[in-house]
């Protein structure tokens, strides 16, 4: 059950770019954008793997504040966005922009409203 939580990424930053783009290159964005894109998307993809593994291994009911946790508190939400911008980048696609403003909006009003008070609930120290 442990690979679960892998789903989310993966629906995240594949299916959905897939059904929106069927991985076809389009011509929206500067071409001069795809080797930016390719750098972002690999360094989203080690904060991703970070934030995840430090959760993972983590001892139940502490609160994680090492790696990439010492410095944003949702580090997986900002590299998901930050790696769907780089999708759009490599690929030249809008689309995907604006699907990573609305997924971006998505989990900062989640995390926000959700997340946060249920963590302060449960960690005094958040």
């Amino acid at each position: 059950m442990a690979f679960l939580p892998l789903l989310v990424p993966v629906v995240e930053l594949v299916v959905g770019p897939w059904a929106l783009t069927g991985f076809e290159g389009g011509d929206d964005l500067p071409a001069l954008l795809r080797a930016p894109g390719v750098v972002l998307l690999a360094l989203s993809v080690v904060v991703l793997v970070d934030a995840y593994m430090r959760l993972a291994l983590a001892p139940p009911g502490r609160l994680v504040r090492s790696g990439v946790y010492r410095w944003v508190r949702h580090p997986m939400y900002l590299a998901a966005t930050a790696a769907l911008v780089a999708e759009a980048f490599v690929l030249r696609r809008a689309v995907l922009l604006a699907a990573a403003a609305a997924y971006g909006v998505a989990v900062f009003a989640l995390a926000r409203w959700w997340e946060e008070p249920q963590l302060r609930r449960r960690f005094e120290d958040y």
